[in-house]
């Protein structure tokens, strides 16, 4: 039974991480489409940009740790030898990765020094969407 609420819970968290995921990249889409005689709105934007990631990254901590808690409470043995597993789980090290490259873009956003326009930006948004749609197909299919 704890098994079920455990994996519902990570399933909820994994959701609500790649929810900020989807929308952070976004938000650099339109600090890119800010013009630099609008302070008000680039900081506004920063500002929620901000939250936005200090969220997500705590979504991210207890996403992974309830998944870590799953494969050591109910599923090392089980799925030791199975190659979906490592798939998905480098797709999970790329999606925090991902988010570290957002924050490392905010960054820039906020010294000033971003040189990316809002079209590299539109790009940059769908990643979240692909690593998304392959954790998820490798997890439930499991494909290999």
């Amino acid at each position: 039974m704890s098994y079920l609420w455990i994996k519902a819970f990570h399933i909820v968290f994994i959701a609500s991480w790649f929810a900020g995921l989807f929308y952070l990249p976004r938000l650099l889409v339109n600090l890119a489409m800010v013009p630099d005689d609008s302070h008000a709105e680039r900081e506004r934007l920063l500002l929620m940009s901000r939250k936005l990631y200090r969220f997500t990254n705590l979504l991210m901590v207890v996403a992974l740790a309830l998944g870590f808690w799953l494969w050591l409470g109910f599923g090392a043995a089980r799925f030791s030898g199975s190659y979906w597993l490592h798939a998905k789980l480098l797709g999970v090290v790329a999606a925090i990765a991902y988010l570290h490259l957002c924050r490392g873009h905010l960054r820039r956003f906020e010294q000033h020094a971003n040189h990316r326009s809002h079209r590299w930006f539109r790009v940059f948004n769908e990643v979240s969407v692909l690593l998304f749609a392959a954790i998820v197909v490798l997890a439930v299919v499991k494909p290999f």
